[in-house]
């Protein structure tokens, strides 16, 4: 059964999430967007182009979507697809997903307040406030390095994981604690020298929630939701316990395929799994959730100025085997910030954004720093590789008036 619903007023996990950054990337070197934003407005949201970004779902790649799109110069919101393929109930649009590693902005942004509140120095080491957690071989490694993946640290193990559907199938209620990540990871030298280059790194941001533990003496879940969750009444956005997989009225289901005895295949529904991957990429959300997250952060809400100009501070290094950065005019150099990701057209204007995946969710948060225009998007994709580039660029070309990819 499909279903399209649209209500409109005026590590694997890095490749997984490595399509739609180059996807907006490369549409916004086109600069149809840099004009309408210097010029500080936005057409409206184009309903019928957005409509047809998540038309004809479920297909052989995608089950269903749920795209806000939000800000200053209108806004829409609209689902497609499946909810559930065993029932055909429709798309919830104000549902839960598995957001990723957009968990990563929530945990930077704790970490920043309590950076403001001096309760610990950016510019202090992991060595200092976690002793002994990591090998005394390593050279100090800063909480600012952490926070920019410009530490060098190694990425942690797959723990057996081959990458492949049935993998996660069969595995999906496992987990490990970050404490067993952190100390797999520690089994491997560095990658390069702190601050010297940058390398997308999920190990960096499990050593960030160890320290908001070991600085505030409360767990990761509780300082998120005293600090973010509460104050702008995220009521859809938790950290699950470790051992808690469910997934409370989802937009819809996720699914991976997976072959059958006879030669076939069959979707296997992954929709209930372990949240191990924790202050990394473990949260739950919704669309109009991070819509408020997004703005609230992006508006200064969230941080004094001193931290929130750390936001949006893309180190001058070289970038380390990372897709995300190298394309449009930033190839080769570090593109993300503490927490975001910045996407620069050749005509200066600027994006900010964060993506995020979990086996059979693949989502997305990009916005205008002044606020204009915001999207945020999930997918559930029934391949550990993620949705494809052309249904994400699609969503992004819609949302942000960009030209059609070529030969779609």
């Amino acid at each position: 059964m499909t279903s399209t619903t649209v209500r409109h007023r005026t590590d694997r996990r890095r490749r997984a999430g490595a399509g739609v950054i180059g996807a907006l990337v490369v549409a916004l070197t086109a600069g149809t967007v840099g004009g309408a934003q210097a010029a500080g407005r936005l057409p409206a949201p184009n309903a019928a182009a957005l409509r047809a970004s998540i038309a004809g779902l479920p297909n052989g790649h995608l089950t269903s979507a749920v795209v806000l799109v939000d800000g200053r110069d209108g806004r829409w919101s609209g689902t497609s697809g499946s909810g559930d393929l065993a029932t055909g109930r429709p798309v919830a649009a104000d549902g839960r997903f598995r957001i990723g590693s957009i968990s990563k902005v929530f945990t930077a942004t704790v970490v920043l307040q309590l950076a403001a509140e001096k309760r610990l120095d950016l510019d202090g080491t992991v060595q200092q406030y976690l002793p002994g957690t990591l090998p005394a071989s390593y050279p100090p490694i800063t909480v600012r390095q952490l926070l920019n993946h410009t530490s060098g640290l190694p990425t942690g193990g797959d723990f057996g994981d081959d990458g492949s559907a049935q993998w996660f199938v069969d595995h999906k209620d496992e987990g490990w604690t970050p404490q067993q990540v952190v100390a797999e990871a520690a089994t491997h030298p560095m990658q390069f020298a702190p601050g010297t280059a940058q390398q997308y790194n999920g190990t960096n941001y499990y050593l960030a929630g160890l320290l908001i533990e070991q600085v505030t003496g409360r767990s990761y879940a509780q300082e998120v939701e005293q600090r973010i969750l509460r104050p702008l009444a995220l009521r859809h956005t938790s950290v699950p316990a470790a051992d808690d997989t469910r997934l409370p009225h989802p937009t819809a289901h996720g699914y991976l395929t997976v072959s059958t005895p006879d030669g076939g295949t069959r979707q296997a529904d992954v929709t209930e799994q372990s949240p191990w991957p924790w202050a990394e990429g473990g949260m739950l959300s919704s669309a109009p959730d991070l819509d408020r997250f997004f703005t609230a952060l992006l508006g200064g809400r969230l941080l004094p100025p001193a931290q929130q100009a750390e936001l949006f501070a893309v180190p001058d290094v070289p970038n380390v085997q990372n897709p995300n950065c190298d394309t449009g005019p930033v190839t080769g150099r570090a593109c993300f910030s503490t927490g975001l990701m910045r996407f620069t057209t050749p005509d200066g204007s600027v994006l900010w954004g964060k993506t995020g995946s979990r086996p059979g969710y693949s989502n997305g948060v990009f916005a205008t720093r002044d606020g204009a225009r915001d999207l945020v998007y999930s997918l559930t994709p029934t391949s550990r590789e993620g949705a494809s580039f052309a249904a994400q660029y699609g969503i992004a070309a819609a949302a942000f008036d960009l030209p059609a990819l070529p030969g779609h």
